[in-house]
């Protein structure tokens, strides 16, 4: 199996590295952190160091493929990271094998399915994206960069969710809207028409907050 590094070593890449080893996708060698003492250890993963460590320890073969194990609240720096190393480290993608993936979708690199979750027909997911349990993304529909499904989260046909999203859990959207970038949408909301705001929105039907 090919040895994966995950970036983060909290809630997020904890989980990431449980998926992988225990789907039995990667290797996990152990996480990049800098806020984790180096060579302790976090369930049972190495702490192999800072994220200035990063391609060094790439270049010596330590790792195959790198995958950003952080979450919601920090989206921009996710999208930095991502950036930053995307043209001198590989990375993987992570699609746990109970998920049902429509052989016409396209998933980019350093995405996270985790399991349960349904991308129909044509599905659309660009890099550096998270999927929680038990999304459903129907046909033709997109999910753009750095963009996360909280768990339960179901998409209709013909959607287009922006970069740097973040949907809140059991959330609906209905079909043939579009949700702009960096919009974040609050737990059970049911989304009936484009959101174009940047903000937060809840409720049913959707409303902005702030």
């Amino acid at each position: 199996m090919e040895r994966l590094a995950i970036i983060g070593s909290g809630d997020l890449g904890q989980q990431i590295a449980y998926h992988a080893t225990n789907d039995k996708q990667y290797t996990v060698v152990g996480f990049f952190d800098d806020f984790a003492k180096e060579n302790s250890k976090v369930k049972g993963f190495n702490i192999l160091g800072k994220i200035s460590n990063i391609e060094e320890l790439y270049n010596q073969k330590l790792f195959d493929k790198i995958i950003i194990g952080i979450g919601y609240k920090h989206l921009l720096f996710r999208e930095q990271l991502f950036n930053d190393l995307k043209n001198s480290i590989e990375f993987g993608t992570l699609i746990h094998s109970s998920c049902y993936i429509d052989s016409s979708c396209k998933i980019g690199e350093g995405v996270f399915l985790f399991p349960g979750s349904v991308l129909d027909q044509n599905v659309i997911v660009e890099d550096n994206v998270i999927i929680n349990v038990h999304c459903t993304i129907a046909h033709d529909s997109k999910i753009e960069s750095t963009t996360f499904l909280s768990p339960g989260v179901a998409v209709a046909g013909f959607v287009t969710i922006g970069k740097r999203c973040n949907i809140g859990i059991n959330s609906t959207l209905i079909d043939n809207i579009k949700i702009e970038d960096d919009i974040q949408i609050g737990g059970g909301t049911v989304v009936i028409s484009d959101l174009t705001q940047k903000g937060l929105y809840v409720g049913n039907p959707s409303k902005f907050i702030r």
